[in-house]
């Protein structure tokens, strides 16, 4: 007979369970029943938060697609996890409309970073109080961050000559660490 216990199987369930529920999508928003989306601001900058070494906020464009990929895949945070202040934010962001059958929408603010501000609203476009709720969704982090490669390449370069100019590097070095930085981009 097998040395496998009751217990034991029980603990893992629930560890694959958990796992699971990390990545699960908010259930207040099933996809299924979402009647419309429209991108209201592709591109949005925050100037005070906007970090141009990092990533400029023109080559970041919000799609239908990203929106879609991000209702089934956001999980909720509280405001620490979501704080611009506390955690990695590129003040680029791109706002969108979501309308459900139910006539409820949801205003979405999306960063290419994965985090995303969201608010309800009824069918008349009047706020659900105590509606505001942040989320964070790694797996639109990974997917944007792989589409823009060549603004990433861009901001590594902009980045570089601000520091050659600025003395603090040679030229020969700022190439090998852009050839450094775009070859570890490159690798799966």
């Amino acid at each position: 007979m097998n040395n496998i216990s009751i217990p034991k199987i029980a603990a893992a369930l629930i560890a694959m369970a958990a796992a699971l529920l990390a990545q699960a999508a908010d259930k207040r928003y099933p996809i299924e029943y979402v009647r419309k989306v429209k991108v209201t601001e592709p591109s949005k900058r925050n100037i005070a938060w906007e970090n141009k070494d990092f990533l400029n906020c023109d080559d970041v464009v919000l799609t239908q697609e990203d929106v879609l990929y991000a209702l089934r895949h956001m999980r909720r945070v509280s405001w620490k996890g979501y704080d611009p202040e506390k955690v990695d934010a590129t003040g680029c962001e791109g706002e969108a409309l979501v309308t459900f059958k139910n006539g409820q929408v949801l205003a979405m603010g999306i960063e290419p970073t994965g985090r995303i501000g969201t608010a309800e609203y009824d069918a008349q476009m009047k706020i659900v109080s105590g509606s505001t709720s942040f989320y964070e969704c790694v797996p639109c982090r990974d997917r944007k961050m792989a589409l823009l490669k060549e603004a990433l390449y861009r901001a590594d370069e902009r980045r570089l000559n601000k520091l050659v100019a600025e003395g603090q590097l040679s030229a020969s070095e700022a190439q090998n660490r852009l050839k450094r930085a775009r070859d570890s981009r490159d690798k799966p």
